[in-house]
């Protein structure tokens, strides 16, 4: 924006939105206290607008403030990949783990007029999102500050359409979020036709990745998994996307896509999905089952 005149004495024309612009709030760089701990907010080098939110080093969340289509992390990616093949329209959507809310972001951006309920059980994080990351300024969102088992049981029946679970406590998913009576809970919240999404991290043989599939699959009609090929090979650690519904998935339209990725992933559903969770048993409460922890080169 110029400050000074324009050549031949002119003032120069200043619009409600750079006025708009110049007044938002930057964000501030630097380690923050949350009530689970301590997060820091890294600007990205590469885009002007782009920040991380990283928790004991794991980085947790990216957003870019002037464009929330922009998905940094790969497996958001996918999860993203879910939603646009849905059919159009705007969704209600729940969201266990709201991190920076990168996910509503988007959906909003592509949807507009979507609604959002945000399950994010860290006060502190949710009033530093809204203070550094803009988070007012995503429509028809609602934040509720629980745990995501206690959060479902005040939602109604049939009320969403999307469920997105990708919630972890440092590096690793609450068990108590992967099991079949908590999947039981997110079947009576979605529409007929609603969808969820999970992200599940796992490594070497999948083995918990397996069981969560195989819990969802206890619930959901329909399952697919996607994932890039070195993941879902056990090959090395990473993220995995379960989508599940009680109607049909559009398995066609997530196979073509994420395969023309640029991780040129994998999408399984079907018969294939059922020989590589074989021998899986689900996850039930009380169950002694613990999340894989990432291993520190994953992070460097």
């Amino acid at each position: 924006m110029q400050s000074g005149p324009l050549a031949g004495g002119r003032v120069p024309y200043i619009t409600l939105k750079e006025i708009e612009v110049a007044r938002e709030k930057q964000p501030l760089p630097g380690r923050y206290p949350v009530t689970f701990g301590e997060v820091e907010l890294l600007r990205d080098l590469d885009r002007p607008d782009g920040w991380m939110l990283s928790v004991g080093g794991v980085p947790q969340s990216y957003v870019d403030l002037s464009d929330p289509s922009y998905l940094e992390f790969s497996y958001v990616q996918l999860m993203a990949t879910v939603v646009d093949c849905l059919p159009d329209g705007p969704l209600d959507a729940v969201h266990v783990g709201g991190g920076a809310c990168t996910f509503p972001r988007y959906v909003s951006a592509s949807r507009p007029g979507s609604r959002h309920i945000v399950v994010e059980p860290d006060e502190k994080l949710v009033q530093l999102v809204r203070d550094q990351l803009r988070l007012k300024s995503v429509p028809r969102l609602k934040v509720r500050t629980l745990d995501g088992r206690t959060a479902v049981t005040g939602l109604f029946d049939g009320s969403a359409d999307l469920f997105v679970l990708d919630a972890f406590s440092g590096a690793t998913m609450p068990v108590e979020l992967a099991t079949t009576e908590y999947m039981a809970e997110i079947s009576r919240i979605l529409r007929p036709a609603g969808t969820l999404v999970i992200n599940v991290a796992d490594g070497s043989g999948l083995a918990f990745a397996k069981r969560v599939v195989s819990t969802v699959s206890g619930v959901f009609r329909h399952v697919a998994l996607l994932g890039e090929p070195g993941i879902l090979r056990g090959r090395r650690f990473g993220n995995l996307v379960i989508a599940a519904s009680a109607a049909e998935l559009p398995v066609g339209p997530l196979t073509r896509r994420t395969a023309g990725g640029l991780t040129q992933a994998r999408c399984m559903w079907g018969e294939d999905l059922s020989k590589f969770v074989a021998g899986a048993r689900p996850i039930h409460d009380g169950d002694a089952v613990l999340s894989p922890v990432p291993p520190p080169a994953v992070f460097g």
